[in-house]
C-alpha cells in the first residue's frame, strides 16, 4: 500500500510521520522527531530578534527522514508539510539549494538562503508598527508577521533585501526546493497569518503595500489549503521522484486537523506558545477589520471555514524561560544542573502539590492584543515558596491566562462539550494536564504531540 508522509517544521523541533492507509482509515506508522538547535543570534535586530539558521532546520528533517524505514519512504506518494506560521525567510530562485547524495540517497542542502526570522521576533515595535500602512485585512499586523519583517528590512537594511527575490515561511521553502517551484507557493493559511492578506478576496493588498514602496515581487503566490504544489524533482531520501507534494501548511490548522472531529469540540494546543480554539459555523465570514484590542483572531482553516484561535504567545516557552532561569540561579551559585534534570524535577515537586494560593500572570513574551502587559506575581505568601508550588501556579497560570482570551462560558455558550489537549508542552507535563482538567468543565481528551505532521499527512 502506498504511504504518505507528514512533516513538521516546528520552532525547536522537525517532526515526520508516516501514514499507511488501511481498510478503517489512515494509521500511524512510524514517527520520528528531531530538535533543531537552530537559535542563532540577529546581527541587525540586536536582542529584540528571534532568528534561526536554515542549514539546521534542514540537517535535522535530513535526519529525520533517515531514520525512518526505507522501505516505507519508497512507497510515499504524497507529502504533507506543516510548520511554523508568521516566521518569513529570504532566498535566491536559482541558488535556493544544491541536491547533494547521502546515505539514504539525494537530499537538499540550503545555498542562498537568509536566517528564518520566526513568529517570536520582536524587532517591530507599536511604534514602528503605527508607522506602516493599515492592511486591508481581518487580522491585525504584529511584530514577527512576515510582511512587517520585511518592512523593517526595508527601513532599516534595504540592501539585506537586494541580494534575494523570494520569500516564504519555512515550510513554503521546502515545498519549492522539493518541487523546484520557480516562484513560491503559499497556502491562504500562511498568507493570512502574513499581514496584508485580504482572506475574503484571497489576495494580497497589492495596492496599499506598491503605495508605500513595499518589494510585491517578494510575495509569493497563493493557493487553497489541500492542493497540490508540484511533485518532487528527484529522489528524496528513497521517496521516488515525481511524488506529490501539498501546499505548505499552517501548523496550528494541522494540529487541529489531526483531532477535530465533531464542531461541538474545542482543541486545546500548548507547545511553544499555546492555543485555545473552535470551529466557527459553516458560512461564517471574518469582519472586514480586525479588532486590535481582541484576543480572538480567526484563522483560515480547510474547505473555506474558519477557526476562532485565542493564539497566546505564551506556552511552552514560559516553562522553558523559567527551567533556564533556575539553570542560571544554580550556575551563580557554583552548582552545575542539567536542565532536563531541572525541568524533571520541577514537575515531580509541582505534583506533590495539589494547591497554590500564588497567582502567577505568566505573559513574559506579552501577547499580541496586549503587548505592553508583562508577566506578574501576586498573592506571595511564605508557605507557597518552594519550588513545588512555584511550578503548579506557573503551569495555571498559562492555561488561565488562554481562557481569560477565550472564557470557558462563551465555549458553553457556543456548544461546546469537549476538549481535545495537544502538542509537546501538554504531552510531556502532567501538572499542566491537571490544570486543564481543573479548569475546564468538560471531559479532556489527549493526542500526542507528533500531530501536525500526522494532520499534515491526513490532509493529502
Amino acid at each position: 500500500p502506498a504511504c504518505v508522509l507528514g512533516i513538521d517544521l516546528g520552532t525547536t523541533s522537525v517532526k515526520a510521520a508516516l501514514l499507511v492507509g488501511t481498510e478503517r482509515g489512515p494509521v500511524v506508522a512510524e514517527t520520528c522527531s528531531r530538535e533543531t538547535q537552530a537559535h542563532t543570534s540577529s546581527l541587525e535586530a540586536g536582542p529584540q530578534g528571534m532568528e534561526q539558521n536554515v542549514r539546521r532546520i534542514i540537517r535535522a528533517l535530513n535526519e529525520c527522514l533517515a531514520a525512518l524505514p526505507q522501505q516505507q519512504l519508497q512507497r510515499v506518494s504524497h507529502i504533507g508539510i506543516s510548520g511554523q506560521m508568521h516566521g518569513i525567510v529570504f532566498w535566491k530562485k536559482d541558488k535556493g539549494c544544491r541536491w547533494t547524495e547521502c546515505d539514504t540517497g539525494p537530499a537538499f542542502e540550503p545555498e542562498e538562503v537568509s536566517h528564518l526570522v520566526t513568529w517570536q521576533d520582536g524587532r517591530c515595535s507599536p511604534t514602528f508598527l503605527s508607522s506602516l500602512p493599515l492592511p486591508q485585512s481581518h487580522i491585525s499586523l504584529a511584530t514577527g508577521f512576515g510582511c512587517a519583517t520585511v518592512y523593517w528590512y526595508l527601513k532599516k537594511s534595504p540592501d539585506f533585501l537586494k541580494s534575494y527575490d523570494a520569500a516564504g515561511t519555512i515550510h513554503d521553502y521546502v515545498v519549492a526546493m522539493l518541487c523546484d517551484l520557480k516562484k513560491p507557493l503559499m497556502s491562504i493559511q500562511n498568507a493570512a497569518s502574513w499581514g496584508y492578506f485580504n482572506s475574503r478576496n484571497k489576495s494580497w493588498n497589492t495596492d496599499i503595500l506598491e503605495k508605500s514602496g513595499f518589494p510585491v515581487h517578494l510575495l509569493p503566490e497563493v493557493g487553497d489549503p489541500g492542493s497540490i504544489a508540484g511533485t518532487t524533482v528527484c529522489a528524496w531520501h528513497g521517496i521516488p521522484k515525481g511524488a506529490k507534494v501539498g501546499i505548505a501548511l499552517g501548523d496550528f490548522q494541522c494540529s487541529v486537523y489531526s483531532c477535530l472531529t465533531e464542531r461541538t469540540d474545542a482543541v486545546l494546543n500548548i507547545s511553544t506558545s499555546a492555543q485555545l480554539t473552535i470551529s466557527m459555523p459553516l458560512g461564517f465570514q471574518p469582519p472586514e477589520t480586525p479588532d486590535p484590542s481582541s484576543a480572538l483572531t480567526y484563522f483560515p482553516y480547510f474547505s473555506d471555514d474558519y477557526l476562532a484561535v485565542a493564539a497566546s504567545l505564551n506556552g511552552g516557552n514560559v516553562l522553558a524561560t523559567f527551567v533556564d532561569m533556575v539553570a542560571r540561579w544554580t550556575e551563580e551559585l557554583g552548582l552545575q544542573v542539567q536542565e532536563s534534570a531541572i525541568y524533571t524535577k520541577i514537575i515531580t515537586a509541582a505534583l506533590a502539590q495539589n494547591d497554590s494560593k500564588l497567582l502567577v500572570h505568566p505573559t513574559i513574551f506579552g501577547e499580541r492584543h496586549i503587548p505592553e502587559q508583562l508577566a506578574s506575581v501576586t498573592n506571595i505568601g511564605v508557605s507557597d515558596l518552594s519550588l513545588g508550588h512555584v511550578t503548579r501556579a506557573l503551569c495555571r497560570g498559562i492555561v488561565e491566562n488562554l481562557c481569560s482570551m477565550l472564557p470557558v462560558q462563551r465555549l458553553m455558550e457556543m456548544g461546546v462539550r469537549r476538549v481535545l489537549g495537544s502538542g509537546s508542552a501538554l504531552a510531556r507535563n502532567e501538572v499542566l494536564r491537571q490544570e486543564v482538567e481543573r479548569i475546564f468543565p468538560f471531559p479532556v481528551v489527549y493526542g500526542k504531540d507528533i500531530d501536525a505532521a500526522v494532520g499534515a499527512a491526513m490532509v493529502m
